[in-house]
């Protein structure tokens, strides 16, 4: 954020009357200079709060906002209370900044027992309600309108007026007994590659030459690469790396049986996972890597769903 919690305060004054507000500053950068150290930093001081028993609220710039809501998503166990992010796509001094009712929704919602972690930013381009995303299924899918945050393949999780009401489109989760804590057992060695005509191999030779552990590919179409880079996957799957399919479509999900390109690469051995959004994809093979090596094991918590990645039908709006 641009500015320092205090001076938040100043901003907006009306979020004092919705809650008893505890400023606290975690990290002062640019959301593009974000890497594994400071998630994990923020990850931290989250849970030192929530077991305080105070919801949270996070001021976070908007270009990498979708990666830290999904690493937190998988690293933060046993939430009882929310977890909001938000930001804006214009800058507080400017007279169309979201801002103001981006935090104020944000604070409204994390008064409530939606315990998982979200995000709140602008449902339409004026100031009338924000949507709440889960952090697991939302996109930022403009670079500058306010709305620009969407959920994807799913619903919003509810949508918060800028009056304070409330509409939720799903129950509340169950509470948990379990006290939580933030798992920081990460696999660094995560690259998230996109294909595109005429990529070569040696970009994955070079991969697996220099240890990367997981590999989330962001096929074409329904989970597609092309055929000269099979002899290279198999090398790097016979080595021990992961390699997981999306889509670089935005909606819908991985089918590899569909085509041969696909069946192939299924024989091979990649891991198609479903409706799960690449950056998810690969925040969620950070955490997985990071409890195991074993091959079997590691499939079978990629196409688990474990904080809502993965929906059993797609959602189309």
């Amino acid at each position: 954020p641009a500015f320092s919690p205090e001076e938040l305060e100043k901003m907006v004054p009306e979020i004092f009357e919705l809650a008893n507000i505890y400023p606290r500053e975690v990290l002062q950068i640019l959301s593009e200079n974000m890497n594994i150290e400071r998630w994990k930093s923020v990850g931290n001081a989250v849970i030192e709060e929530i077991n305080k028993g105070r919801s949270i609220v996070i001021a976070h710039g908007t270009d990498t906002m979708h990666y830290t809501a999904s690493f937190l998503s998988f690293t933060l166990k046993n939430l009882n209370l929310p977890v909001v992010l938000t930001g804006s796509q214009r800058s507080s001094d400017r007279p169309s900044s979201d801002s103001r009712m981006n935090l104020f929704c944000s604070v409204k919602f994390a008064t409530t027992d939606y315990n998982r972690v979200v995000i709140c930013m602008h449902g339409t381009m004026d100031d009338t309600f924000c949507y709440v995303h889960k952090g697991v299924k939302v996109r930022k899918n403009h670079t500058s309108r306010r709305d620009a945050f969407q959920s994807v393949n799913t619903k919003p999780v509810a949508k918060v007026y800028y009056n304070g009401e409330i509409d939720f489109f799903e129950d509340l989760p169950e509470k948990h007994k379990e006290k939580a804590y933030f798992d920081d057992k990460i696999e660094e060695k995560i690259f998230l590659l996109k294909v595109f005509p005429n990529i070569t191999h040696e970009i994955l030779d070079f991969l697996i030459d220099q240890k990367y552990r997981g590999i989330v590919l962001e096929g074409t179409g329904l989970g597609h690469t092309p055929s000269i880079l099979y002899n290279t996957i198999k090398r790097g799957i016979d080595e021990g790396v992961t390699f997981c399919m999306t889509s670089q479509c935005i909606n819908g999900r991985v089918n590899m049986n569909v085509y041969q390109t696909g069946r192939k690469l299924l024989e091979i051995g990649v891991i198609p996972c479903e409706d799960m959004l690449p950056e998810v994809c690969y925040t969620k093979m950070m955490h997985v890597l990071g409890h195991t090596r074993e091959s079997d094991e590691i499939r079978k918590l990629m196409r688990k769903n474990i904080a809502g990645e993965i929906m059993e039908d797609t959602v189309i709006l």
